[in-house]
């Protein structure tokens, strides 16, 4: 059997059409609801949505723009999701957010389409689960960032090439260049980088160089990846903004080369966020890295291709110096497939793990569930733990002296998590089936209590003080801008209207020079010494929780 008559094999029925239903549901009841209860948290998910606020405040919906002024370091794609949402909801968290709501529906469609052409129906279904009930999978298509987006896309071209790779058909190949050039003008030629060299690696450990190296072949994608990938950046080129272009791709190549500020780690820094982020999924797909014998073709090329693709976002992220949480997220297909693939392979055992894994999963459910369960206990004795010396960074001091209300039986959304996720593995043993649903069920409502529950408690410690003042500022005249510290809640929180002059824009202008109306500046309480010997000019109004805030009269 060949590995093109393997894939037509499987035919879809009204079975598979419910279930993409119950998928549409899901996502529906789990991704979209409460989006906007808790605002959003710089540094992404306000740059994203302050960029899609500018355009519409702007009506330039072709230039990427922060404070009025071109941003370079992200294309435009997913911003113009966000602006049509703006328009649909109005400008808020909600709109900002429902994007990413609608991929995790599109992303759980796609693994079950590809999952059920690929294997079979409990395949697809056992994929679904791991992927929607694994912590940071879920969380993100509860947010507001780009890469929900920028993985689909990505991982819609790599299936195109693994159906090209079956079928030998260019029109596959042409499919997956337009998947990919949307990666590209989601978040950047990373997304060609990604998909390439997943390409490139499976070429050389298959030795089949004629289906990627030839003129038709090449000729063909690299028109679907400029059509789609490049034409913002030619149209930028047309108005007149090459030096726009060259600043976009000189940052990309920063981020690969170089540590970006406040965005360090060590090295095997997504070892361990794939370990816990991804789990219980994590658990269940490394016994599936030993190898297999596939006696279907297609599924021994899937396969093969989902390891390399896991393997080459690990290495690569591992490689790059800046260290940031999502920048691992593509791993999330690969890694729920391989954990779906293991459990397909040994469905008649009667444990789904070995006992190295049965013991990894109980200890990964307590560490998980248990950092719910200290946090509670945290804030509890955080005044205890504050005066006796054993936080030594004021800001984070200040922050916890935020008045937030904790119950104190927050802690049982840890214990529920630790307790359902053990008995649904341990006690359900003689359906398989039932026992997975129960640990992703035990997931995504733990997930979603903490949601619910314990994120907007966080977000009054973090940054409530400040984004309570931005919104107080919005109705009136004035300039709000942050010093000492990074940030873009001040443009979003603010309303900030179009400028009317454009000197407005220089923060060295709104610090000393000759205004007409109010500058309030918002500082840490680290650097507020500092500012006020450099610019004794302003009044200290007031101090919250690390933020201190000041004004200049006009």
């Amino acid at each position: 059997m060949t590995s093109q008559e393997s894939f037509k094999k499987q035919t879809w029925s009204n079975e598979d059409l419910w279930f993409s239903l119950a998928i549409v549901v899901f996502g529906s009841l789990f991704f979209i609801p409460f989006n906007g209860g808790v605002p959003l948290f710089d540094w992404d998910e306000i740059n994203f949505a302050e960029a899609a606020r500018e355009m519409l405040v702007s009506h330039d919906y072709l230039t990427v723009q922060i404070n009025f002024q071109p941003f370079w370091e992200k294309p435009p794609l997913f911003i113009w999701m966000q602006v049509l949402a703006m328009k649909a909801f109005g400008i808020n968290a909600f709109a900002a957010r429902f994007p990413d709501a609608l991929a995790g529906i599109l992303s759980l469609l796609t693994i079950y389409y590809v999952g059920r052409k690929a294997f079979d129906r409990r395949f697809a279904q056992l994929w679904v689960l791991f992927y929607a009930g694994s912590l940071l999978p879920f969380f993100y298509f509860k947010s507001g960032i780009i890469d929900p987006w920028f993985n689909l896309f990505m991982f819609l071209g790599i299936w195109y090439l693994i159906k090209y790779v079956s079928q030998r058909h260019l029109g596959l190949a042409f499919i997956s260049s337009l998947f990919t050039g949307a990666a590209v003008l989601t978040k950047g030629p990373v997304g060609l980088l990604i998909v390439g060299l997943t390409a490139f690696i499976w070429m050389i450990y298959t030795r089949k160089w004629k289906l990627f190296l030839n003129g038709k072949f090449i000729l063909v994608y690299l028109s679907g990846v400029i059509l789609v990938g490049g034409f913002w950046f030619f149209l930028q080129a047309l108005e007149g903004r090459s030096y726009l272009i060259l600043d976009f791709f000189q940052y990309q190549l920063r981020l690969l080369s170089t540590k970006d500020a406040g965005h360090g780690g060590f090295l095997f820094y997504h070892f361990v966020i794939l370990l816990f982020g991804v789990f219980p999924a994590s658990v269940f797909a490394m016994p599936a890295f030993r190898k297999f014998t596939d006696k279907n073709p297609f599924q021994r090329m899937t396969r093969h291709w989902m390891m390399i693709l896991f393997w080459t976002v690990l290495i690569l992220f591992t490689i790059v110096k800046t260290k940031i949480v999502h920048y691992s997220s593509m791993c999330y297909y690969p890694m729920t497939f391989l954990a779906a693939y293991y459990v397909w392979r040994n469905w008649k055992r009667e444990f789904l793990l070995p006992v190295w894994g049965r013991w990894l999963f109980a200890v990964m459910a307590v560490l998980d569930g248990g950092l719910i369960i200290l946090l509670s206990v945290f804030v509890q004795f955080k005044d205890h733990i504050i005066a006796a010396g054993w936080i030594h960074d004021p800001f984070a001091v200040a922050n916890l002296q935020a008045k937030v209300h904790w119950s104190g039986y927050e802690f049982l959304i840890g214990f529920f998590m630790v307790s359902a996720l053990l008995i649904s593995f341990f006690v359900l043993k003689k359906n398989k089936m039932l026992r997975l649903v129960a640990i992703a069920t035990s997931m995504i409502i733990s997930m979603m209590l903490g949601l619910l529950i314990l994120v907007p408690k966080i977000e009054q410690y973090s940054q409530q003080a400040a984004i309570s003042f931005y919104q107080e500022k919005a109705n009136e005249d004035c300039y709000v801008e942050t010093w000492g510290f990074k940030s873009y809640a001040q443009y979003f929180y603010t309303n900030k209207p179009l400028p009317a002059n454009r000197e407005s824009l220089d923060k060295n202008w709104l610090l000393t020079g000759p205004v007409k109306k109010p500058v309030y500046m918002v500082a840490k309480i680290t650097s507020m010494e500092e500012f006020e010997k450099k610019y004794p000019g302003f009044r200290r109004l007031y101090a919250k929780n690390g933020f201190v805030f000041f004004m200049r009269e006009k």
